[in-house]
């Protein structure tokens, strides 16, 4: 099998646990962990809307679905007795910079709280093997260089998102150096940004605003069109966590311990325009978007510059991206424009750039 030549069988069989499962990030990697054969379950709040990837997937049918708030630590705790994990894939939290500014509060209890809670599970577990603990390339104190974050830079942040990410790491750093080495438990933080692909519906995120303007023929309203991202699809930093998930579990693996990014080449570095503009062309429409409204949100401060330095993972993990940026729009625009034509067809379509995305990887 085609998955059988990038993990070689790993996950068949493994007990695996997806915090965030029911998020966008947390679908497209739960969908394509029971692909692999994994036996996984999942904790999460309930989806937010009907048509969320989740959903439309029906993975509630196809893993062990856990709802219920990472903050609550009795929660979480029932959760790891209950399913007796060998391996974890942290992905829960408040995921946007704009909600993180006008909540700050729960984006830190989530954040640094909830993290705090799985650790704490974790260090209580007699199963746990491997924990890849997820961030964000947003935990970097962001000084608008011209060169990408490495691993050891400096952490914090200016804005609330920013800061949670940072604290998280704080204390996964604190929790993995003074309990889990000790009690074998193998364990890594990653750190990724700007993740794009179907199935996102969150508020203001350029590209399922674009989704909604397409399906729905109406102008799209850019907020900041010279901005410059390193736009990357969701199943590359997924391939990262689970290569990170399968060598901190192999023998030896604690030398793979410690913290790593997943970004996409320097060639993905466009601006918010040109995404929207390529985006256009895929669907088969002419532009129609505005700039009029720039200063609409203009009092949540954003970053412009910011991509990572991914030679750790390339040395250690024998990771690199997989779609460039073209590629990466393609996989994209095409999820959403599947769905508009044929929503009944979801995990077809889902399973079906899993699979294309396992062969280009194979190839690469």
């Amino acid at each position: 099998m085609v998955e059988d030549k990038i993990f070689n069988g790993f996950f068949k069989g493994k007990k695996v646990l997806v915090t965030g499962h029911t998020g966008f990030k947390g679908s497209w990697l739960s969908a394509w962990l029971i692909k692999l054969g994994a036996e996984v379950s999942g904790l999460s709040l309930d989806p937010l809307q009907e048509n969320d990837h989740y959903n439309l997937l029906k993975l509630e049918d196809k893993m062990n679905s856990h709802i219920g708030d990472i903050r609550d630590y009795d929660f979480v705790q029932s959760v790891f007795d209950k399913e007796q994990p060998e391996i974890i894939l942290h992905l829960a939290a408040q995921a946007l910079v704009i909600p993180a500014y006008t909540d700050p509060k729960s984006t830190f209890e989530i954040n640094f709280n909830g993290g705090l809670n799985i650790l704490e599970a974790s260090r209580k577990s007699d199963s746990l093997k491997s924990l890849v603990y997820i961030t964000s390339d947003k935990c970097y104190k962001n000084k608008e260089w011209e060169w990408g974050y490495r691993e050891s830079d400096e952490l914090g942040g200016y804005d609330p998102y920013s800061g949670s990410k940072g604290a998280a790491e704080l204390v996964f750093y604190s929790y993995n150096e003074s309990y889990l080495k000790a009690k074998g438990i193998r364990a890594a933080s990653t750190r990724a940004g700007n993740v794009i692909g179907g199935g996102d519906w969150s508020e203001a995120r350029i590209v399922p605003d674009l989704a909604r303007a397409l399906m729905n023929d109406e102008q799209l309203e850019l907020r900041s069109p010279f901005a410059t991202r390193p736009w990357q699809h969701v199943l590359e930093p997924i391939r990262g966590y689970l290569f990170t998930a399968k060598a901190l579990f192999e023998e030896k693996g604690e030398a793979f311990s410690g913290s790593y990014n997943f970004g996409p080449s320097i060639g993905n570095n466009v601006t918010v325009q040109a995404l929207v503009e390529r985006g256009y062309e895929i669907w088969g429409e002419q532009y129609n978007f505005s700039k009029e409204n720039t200063d609409r949100l203009s009092q949540f401060k954003e970053c412009n510059l910011l991509f990572l330095n991914c030679d750790k993972a390339y040395q250690y993990l024998n990771w690199s991206p997989v779609l460039d940026f073209d590629k990466t729009m393609d996989f994209t625009i095409n999820w959403y424009k599947d769905y508009y034509k044929t929503p009944e067809n979801v995990a077809e379509i889902t399973n079906n750039q899993i699979d294309r995305f396992e062969k280009l990887s194979i190839i690469k």
